[in-house]
């Protein structure tokens, strides 16, 4: 298979080695990671410019996350040299959703508008879990949080690359995490 890195879906993010045996810890960005990491597995990363593919050998949960092996990584030195990297799989490896729920590759770049009209900014970025996500909205003042909940965001419409939100009163003002730093 010849992977084409911007056309996939990041499931996870390799955090650091775990042991002496080359396995790693993955900070999840699934929420589905028993069927994402289970032995026989195959996920990607993007080494210098190279796609490269990784197969699961071993896999057992800390808590919620991860601690896998993966073929040809077999001490601590090669589990080492992949901390940092993202981990991506094809869209089309992914599962289909029940409605209303929305992979974190469909909201990244929508246009969010008040239901007033009003531009708002562009979605960079979606934070949580599915019991409880939020928006990163990228806006001329700053980044803006906004609660992935119906009764605020009542449009999503990711093939129109468009998201309609009602924002409670100071909603937007409250919540802007500026972008410019102290000097």
């Amino acid at each position: 298979m010849t992977a084409k890195w911007d056309e996939m879906a990041v499931v996870g993010w390799i955090a650091r080695a775990h042991g002496l045996r080359g396995q790693v810890i993955v900070k999840l960005e699934t929420d589905f990671p028993e069927g994402r990491f289970r032995p026989g597995a195959e996920l990607f990363l993007n080494r210098a410019g190279v796609v490269e593919p990784l197969t699961v050998t071993t896999v057992r949960f800390q808590g919620e996350r991860p601690v896998i092996g993966l073929y040809g990584v077999g001490d601590m030195n090669a589990a080492n040299a992949l901390a940092g990297f993202e981990l991506r799989v094809p869209v089309e490896w992914l599962a289909p959703l029940p409605e209303g729920m929305f992979y974190r590759h469909d909201l990244v770049g929508c246009d969010v508008e008040t239901r007033a009209g009003e531009q708002v900014g562009v979605v960079k970025d979606v934070e949580g879990t599915m019991r409880g996500s939020r928006l990163v909205v990228d806006t001329a003042g700053g980044d803006v949080l906004v609660p992935l909940a119906l009764e605020i965001c009542t449009t999503i419409d990711p093939p129109r690359r468009r998201i309609v939100i009602e924002p409670p009163d100071g909603l937007l003002e409250l919540n802007a995490r500026s972008t410019t730093k102290a000097r």
